[in-house]
């Protein structure tokens, strides 16, 4: 199978005070190239979401346990999908509980899967998305 074209999204990212041109790459990821001396980077937008402490938090320990169990699944089938390059709790008791970042095209996608988190059903948890940028292939060291 041929790789598709890059197609040019007529959108420019200010970036250090310069417009990029902004592509959608095959698989609909919003994409720019950013030269800094003499190495090139491939920005890609990711979608970063707070998990944040939710306004139903009175369950009982037995149900509050179950809810976890089933978050985490969520968030390991979505990991396994491709959907989720790294997710993790936060190590304090603040109202933001942790962090995800989607690899997904679009905004509407990675809420619709943060509202499908049964953390969010339940109420334990909402979650704030944010669109993010990073140079593809990112590592945490």
């Amino acid at each position: 199978m041929k790789i598709a074209k890059l197609f040019v999204f007529v959108l420019l990212v200010p970036l250090m005070g310069i417009a990029q041109e902004i592509k959608i790459d095959k698989d609909g990821f919003e994409t720019f190239a950013y030269q800094e001396g003499d190495s090139t980077y491939v920005m890609k937008k990711y979608f970063l979401a707070f998990l944040k402490r939710g306004d139903n938090r009175s369950h009982s320990e037995e149900e509050a346990a179950r809810i976890q169990t089933a978050h985490l699944a969520h968030m390991d089938k979505l990991a396994k999908e491709g959907k989720i390059n790294i997710a993790g709790p936060f190590g304090d008791d603040g109202d933001i509980r942790g962090i995800v970042i989607y690899s997904v095209p679009t905004l509407e996608e990675a809420k619709k899967l943060t509202q499908n988190d049964p953390a969010v059903v339940a109420g334990r948890l909402k979650i704030e998305v944010h669109p993010w940028w990073a140079a593809k292939g990112s590592t945490l060291n």
